[in-house]
């Protein structure tokens, strides 16, 4: 059976198998680059800002259209992949991203940028919910680790792009550094999505290949589980959002300056990766439900570890413990969906939960920056994401003992 990455045609075997190892590396790169839509506008906010010579709600206004165009990319292009595979979809999203960040070194004004940034939030969400979903196709016995790895790309552009557009806008400005982003991602996103067109044993109707069931039962209707997931993403999402989206502002406050901040969340995202690597190992032994549950529980017990600790050495442990808890709750939600919802709905179902997980963050950081308004401290912030943290862990103990009856569908 051939297994280079361009030839042969798919089947079952190829599930688990070496072609589906290299895949995943190939999607892992994908990631990697296309991550650089929600990283590129943070770091040059403030030289937009500047330019533009508007105040900072203004100029967040970017920031906030990039998410909504990522949310509503991973439902669509979700839907799109379940229908025609993931490399056509992809490959229009990969353009639209490029584009976009070439129509926004180009704009005349914040609001042209913005629209920019919706553009761009819309291309980048290719390289997430809807890679993952089709990744999960190739894996079965390994799945969580495959999803998890491929979710990390997300986190790797972290800690890639922002050093890599600051040092080029100390060359040639935001514009340049955008106009540079463009081409680079275009030159490179294309060619390797052309080594993901194959499609998925399940989607080729290959010969072996699963059937549509989901692999394992719940006692609770698809429709139920869905809209149970959606809840658990906004809920897991707003707690999250408290110390990834105020952490520099909260050091700042406490008087230990910005830059304590961004290290902070440097060693949150770093935690974050290697909750990911093992949140999937332990996924692929237990299940997606419990290890989602237990990310869940230790998150909320690290935000509650940052209300008494706030000496700097305390805040730089409690940020590594909490990106250890949180870094492999999100996909877990594409592991049960691929566990327990029809696999030709995989790319919609887990496009809608993380489309709520990103509603979450919107919401948790608004709603934290408000509460600080009205009282004046983070600590009201802190207990009212320890709430919400709450309602995801009650969500998901339920479909845990829902999920008591479990056996396995064979083709």
């Amino acid at each position: 059976m051939p297994t280079a990455i361009h030839s042969g045609s798919p089947h079952a075997s190829d599930i688990d198998g070496r072609y589906a190892w290299t895949r995943l590396v190939v999607s892992m790169l994908v990631a990697t680059i296309g991550g650089v839509g929600m990283w590129a506008v943070v770091v040059v906010l403030p030289a937009v800002q500047a330019e533009f010579a508007v105040d900072r709600g203004e100029a967040s206004l970017p920031y906030t259209l990039t998410m909504v165009g990522f949310a509503l990319g991973n439902v669509f292009i979700g839907r799109a992949i379940d229908r025609m595979g993931y490399m056509l979809p992809a490959m229009i999203a990969a353009v639209v991203m490029g584009c976009g960040f070439l129509l926004a070194s180009a704009s005349g004004s914040i609001v042209q940028f913005g629209l920019a940034q919706a553009l761009i939030g819309i291309g980048t969400a290719a390289t997430f919910g809807p890679l993952i979903a089709d990744l999960s196709h190739w894996f079965r016995k390994h799945r969580g680790k495959a999803v998890a790895a491929a979710a990390c790309g997300n986190y790797l552009a972290g800690v890639v792009w922002p050093t890599a557009i600051e040092a080029f806008m100390r060359i040639e400005g935001w514009r340049g550094a955008y106009l540079g982003v463009g081409i680079v991602s275009l030159a490179t996103m294309v060619p390797l999505l052309l080594l993901l067109r194959r499609k998925s044993p399940h989607q080729s109707g290959a010969a072996g290949a699963p059937t549509d069931a989901a692999v394992k039962l719940i006692s609770v209707s698809p429709a139920a589980l869905q809209v149970l997931l959606i809840f658990a993403g906004l809920g897991c999402c707003v707690a999250m959002s408290m110390p990834q989206v105020h952490m520099v502002a909260y050091c700042t406050d406490l008087g230990y300056g910005p830059a304590a901040g961004a290290h902070m969340l440097s060693l949150m995202l770093a935690g974050g990766v290697v909750s990911r690597l093992s949140s999937g190992a332990l996924a692929d032994r237990i299940g997606g439900i419990p290890t989602l549950l237990l990310g869940s529980v230790l998150q909320c017990i690290a935000l509650f570890l940052y209300i008494p600790f706030d000496g700097l050495a305390s805040l730089y442990v409690v940020s590594l413990i909490f990106g250890l808890a949180q870094g492999g709750i999100v996909p877990c939600y594409a592991i049960i969906v691929r566990e327990y919802l029809p696999a030709a709905e995989a790319g919609k179902r887990v496009g809608i939960v993380i489309m709520a997980t990103i509603a979450g963050m919107a919401i948790g950081g608004w709603m934290s920056g408000w509460i600080y308004d009205q009282t004046g401290s983070y600590e009201a912030a802190f207990l009212n994401g320890i709430v919400w943290n709450l309602m995801n862990i009650s969500v998901m103990t339920v479909l845990l003992f829902r999920s008591g009856t479990r056996r396995a569908v064979t083709a």
